[in-house]
């Protein structure tokens, strides 16, 4: 007689069978080799092709405990206050509304009345101002820290999310009337001096807390799909000068925290990292998966006192600030 061959259904069927065997209703290998008369090798077999094709996904769920002794090792290593960790996502959009929920949730806990708050730009500021919660109500004033964008990037704009910030905890806002990037420095010198945008910066550089993205060197980066640089100005900054990030949107850094001069600084209309050190509490954020070495760079400056970021993020950071020790 010939042997029957397993049709591809029914072999999904038994791998199918298997897993749920295993991982569903807790059978051991030897267990299941009896039940299904294979061998115990052959089980194990099948319990790996039913991960390589899709049939079981297995995923880690981080008890909040795992979180704390991540956060416990970046204020020791950095000097941090505070380091919100969120669980890792399947995507960037994702991973920005999980972060931007629990710096949201910290300003809730943090914010008084009477609190000045200098907000920076970006995907990852906006996430927070765009995060829906439950608020009381704070007489806060939210302060742009940097100039406004260029209309297609509209929704990260300082002045945008400082006008729902205002709008979402009842405080209110005020806008720097100049763009976050001149075409020239002498264009930039120009709007520094008007009296109106230095009255709004010195406000900016008294508030009592930040909230700052940190950006990373890629030239495909949004400030370049924006036409705030090019990809050949971002390019040479971190191939002939070191640059791995952005604070702020201002300040260009290397990856020992140092400020590296630019072409890209003299045209940028905001506060320094300078500037934001003197600021009690710098909230930075830092969500998508290419920014561990930016971040990494940006802790060294020491501008930061809370972090927010990934799990797989943080835990990248260590292993590289570790790594260069030696």
């Amino acid at each position: 007689m010939s042997q029957q061959v397993e049709s591809p259904s029914e072999h999904t069927d038994l791998l199918t069978e298997i897993a749920v065997s295993y991982y569903q209703n807790g059978a051991t290998q030897e267990e299941i080799s009896k039940k299904f008369s294979v061998s115990r090798a052959k089980v194990g077999r099948l319990l790996k092709q039913a991960r390589d094709e899709g049939i079981v996904e297995i995923t880690v769920k981080y008890h909040p405990v795992f979180s704390a002794r991540i956060e416990e090792r970046l204020i020791e290593r950095f000097g941090v206050k505070r380091a919100l960790i969120a669980l890792d996502q399947d995507d960037d959009e994702h991973q920005r509304q999980m972060i931007g929920g629990l710096v949201s949730n910290y300003l809730s806990s943090t914010l008084k009345n009477g609190t000045v708050v200098a907000v920076g730009q970006g995907r990852n500021v906006a996430s927070v101002a765009h995060h829906v919660g439950v608020i009381a109500p704070r007489e806060c004033k939210f302060v742009c820290g940097i100039g406004g964008i260029h209309p297609r990037g509209g929704k990260f704009n300082a002045d945008h999310i400082c006008r729902h910030l205002a709008k979402k905890y009842g405080g209110t806002s005020e806008t720097l009337y100049a763009p976050a990037y001149a075409e020239t420095k002498a264009q930039k010198d120009a709007f520094m001096q008007n009296s109106t945008v230095k009255q709004t910066l010195d406000l900016a550089r008294k508030a009592d807390l930040a909230l700052v993205g940190v950006g990373d060197m890629n030239e495909n980066s949004h400030m370049v799909q924006l036409g705030w640089f090019t990809a050949g100005e971002v390019v040479q900054s971190r191939l002939l000068q070191g640059v791995v990030g952005d604070f702020a949107g201002y300040d260009f850094f290397d990856v020992n925290g140092e400020v590296v001069s630019t072409v890209m600084n003299d045209r940028v209309i905001g506060l320094s990292i300078e500037e934001f050190k003197p600021i009690a509490e710098v909230i930075a954020i830092a969500s998508e998966t290419s920014k561990p070495l930016a971040l990494l760079g940006a802790l060294r400056t020491g501008a930061i006192d809370v972090i927010a970021t990934s799990v797989s993020n943080a835990l990248t950071v260590l292993n590289l600030d570790e790594q260069m020790k030696y």
